[in-house]
């Protein structure tokens, strides 16, 4: 199981023929650039490549009109004056005598890819394709896009397959409305799409791009629209969109499967999108829809169009694919008040339809959407004007820095450690989890137990010892995440020495979260290098803004809101660089919680995180944790159940008490808040 790369050279061959300053930005280069960096970068050898076939005409059908069909396939033969006239009829289109095929075959790839993960010979991929796809429409080219490739996969996985639930996540920073409108009275497809908006200013200026679209007939709630009202959104603004509202939703959906319409103008430096996310945000991206659908995951490229921003961006999707760990996010955690005012009207408009929403306390009420301002609305920007090029570089001197930054922090040598104390669970561990069986020195492991009694007995004291070094293998750069297995009666003593030597030997920001009868050391302050979280505490507590308690909930619909609501907001906003899971007796975690704890957690620290496992836990939770922190989805949690009252008040005191310092888990009360804008 790995990933696939479906790519094929003929998809270059399409071009602009004649001068139009709208379309040229559209190039082969976007696709010869990308795949150069992934060759460079050594993720196109990790991949399984597979050459895109062309769709045929029937699967070209699943979607569009015979005519439509016919029509591009006669562009085969027309001459240049002739593609330019017909390229006229639509919006910011051409032709080109190659289109036809280039076309197919951007079908054909995303088919292969949806067939190859499908059939379990990958896990999940990248279909690395030109022209893209979200805009076309049954019988009408729109948007550089010809045939709507999503939405052909899509069917396909319907049809071909047998597959009753598909969430397509459209990241593009333009409305995919072609994949909105093909499925917009099918509930058996969720659409999400985030984009520039500007309350309906920006193209294609649509009405049904804004909030309150939200499917027709049996489809209601299954079209998920995110307007951008306002440029500039960064890292934060996207994360946050993903925990409260994209994956509340998913997780209740459930889907069999995740299409990605990938579209990277959305990034930092495009010129089309002007927004400030950097690459390593597609790979924290990449990951929390890994948690879904048993990890199948097919991405299918759509815009972006600056060409180093696209390619770095699509080399740290990809790395995402692979299972390495994703970067840390770069600059502050705080989402602009526009962001938070776009996110707190989805969930307005889409909690009559979700449960997963109207527990977190979202008034299942829809409110009336902002209606776009009089007047013609602003023309794309043109690539030849001043405001195009100035968009084009503001942000040039930002990604060099960015990618600096990358460079700086290969990905560790080995992925995941594991030390058990039971030899014979090594044998279930994936061929390349390393089972560490070394040690710290033992005058250092005797110095850091000394102060503790619980650590004075030899299988307390030789536990510590692995122990330790995992985690100065982990803050050296040697390993990225590891596991251990301690005695129940030495956990609370051998957490408590994990936290201070993490402290003393690196670590600038430690997030500890532990889960079950663990209390936090009495001497740890609150100095801003530590955060504790408890779950399974007696009570919803905030004892300081750096030591939380919450219950833990026995519903998934709970758990879910306390992971998504909670935990991952609160870790985004502290940015660790190192995260300690403790999972202590009777913790009350069942496996596949224990484990999308773990996974997630990956993302807000680089994935450096040492889970701590009470031994009298399941003997085969160490290997399923192994196994998400080595970059494998998630076992399921099972059929989603509505969070109990109780639940859904403890979590909202714990987020009103938290918010003011912690900005992730503001939703829209506080977007006019300080440091938001």
């Amino acid at each position: 199981m790995g990933t696939a790369l479906v790519y094929h050279e003929d998809m270059t061959a399409a071009r602009l023929l004649w001068d139009d300053p709208e379309c040229e930005i559209e190039c082969p280069e976007r696709l010869t650039t990308a795949l150069e960096r992934l060759q460079q970068r050594g993720l196109e050898q990790r991949c399984l490549r597979l050459a895109a076939r062309e769709a045929s005409e029937a699967e070209l059908g699943l979607v569009h009109s015979p005519e439509y069909v016919a029509l591009l396939q006669g562009t085969q033969a027309l001459g240049t004056g002739e593609l330019q006239t017909l390229s006229g009829q639509y919006d910011a289109v051409y032709f080109h005598p190659s289109t036809f095929h280039c076309a197919r075959l951007a079908a054909g790839a995303a088919l292969q890819l949806v067939d190859a993960v499908l059939a379990g010979a990958v896990r999940n991929g990248l279909a690395l394709v030109r022209p893209p796809g979200h805009h076309s429409q049954r019988a009408a080219a729109n948007g550089f896009c010809v045939f709507n490739n999503v939405a052909i996969a899509a069917k396909h996985a319907q049809r071909q397959h047998g597959l009753h639930r598909i969430l397509i996540v459209d990241w593009d920073v333009h409305h995919g409305q072609g994949i909105q409108y093909i499925f917009e009275d099918d509930p058996s497809v969720l659409y999400f799409s985030w984009h520039r908006y500007e309350h309906g200013r920006f193209w294609p200026y649509l009405r049904e791009s804004d909030a309150d679209a939200v499917g027709q007939g049996p489809g209601l709630g299954f079209t998920v629209n995110l307007p951008w009202n306002q440029v500039g959104m960064g890292n934060a603004d996207y994360v946050a969109a993903f925990l409260h509202v994209l994956l509340p939703v998913a997780f209740e959906f459930n889907p069999e499967l995740v299409l990605v319409s990938a579209g990277f103008d959305s990034a930092i430096g495009d010129p089309e999108g002007q927004m400030q996310a950097t690459p390593e945000c597609f790979a924290h991206l990449t990951q929390l829809l890994q948690m879904l659908a048993g990890g199948r995951v097919c991405a299918v490229l759509e815009g972006g169009y600056h060409l180093e921003s696209l390619s770095q961006s699509v080399c740290m999707m990809v790395q995402a694919l692979l299972g390495d760990p994703a970067p840390p996010l770069s600059g502050p955690m705080v989402p602009h008040a526009s962001a938070l005012e776009s996110i707190q009207s989805v969930r307005v408009a889409q909690a009559p339809h979700w449960m997963s929403l109207q527990q977190q306390g979202v008034a299942p009420v829809l409110s009336p959407s902002p209606r776009s301002p009089e007047g013609r609305p602003s023309p794309l920007l043109l690539p030849g004007g001043p405001e195009f090029k100035a968009a084009a570089t503001q942000d040039v001197a930002a990604l060099s820095s960015l990618l600096d930054q990358l460079r700086l922090n290969p990905t560790p040598p080995v992925r995941t450690a594991v030390a058990l104390t039971a030899p014979d669970a090594a044998l279930a561990l994936p061929s390349d989890v390393l089972c560490e069986e070394r040690s710290a020195p033992q005058e250092e492991t005797q110095a850091w137990a000394r102060p503790h009694e619980a650590l004075a007995q030899d299988r307390a004291l030789t536990a510590l010892g692995k122990v330790l070094y995992l985690l100065d293998r982990i803050l050296d750069g040697q390993v990225s995440s590891g596991i251990a297995v301690t005695p129940a009666s030495a956990a609370a003593a051998t957490l408590d020495v994990a936290i201070r030597c993490g402290l003393s030997h690196g670590a600038q920001r430690l997030l500890c979260l532990a889960v079950g009868q663990l209390d936090r050391p009495p001497d740890l302050t609150d100095d801003g290098r530590n955060l504790w979280l408890n779950i399974g505490g007696k009570e919803a507590a905030a004892l300081s803004m750096f030591h939380v308690s919450v219950p833990l909930p026995g519903t998934t619909g709970g758990f879910l809101s306390c992971v998504l609501a909670l935990v991952l907001p609160l870790a985004y906003s502290f940015q660790p660089d190192l995260v300690l899971v403790a999972l202590g007796p009777a913790h009350g975690l069942r496996d596949p919680q224990a484990a999308l704890l773990a996974a997630l957690l990956r993302g807000p620290a680089g994935g450096r995180v040492l889970v701590l496992v009470d031994e009298e836990s399941t003997p085969q939770l160490a290997v399923v944790l192994a196994r998400v922190l080595h970059g494998e989805a998630a076992p399921s949690l099972g059929p989603f159940s509505m969070a109990s009252p109780e639940e859904v008040q403890a979590l909202m005191q714990l987020r009103g008490q938290l918010e003011p310092r912690w900005k992730m888990l503001q939703v829209a009360s506080e977007a006019g808040g300080p440091g938001s804008g």
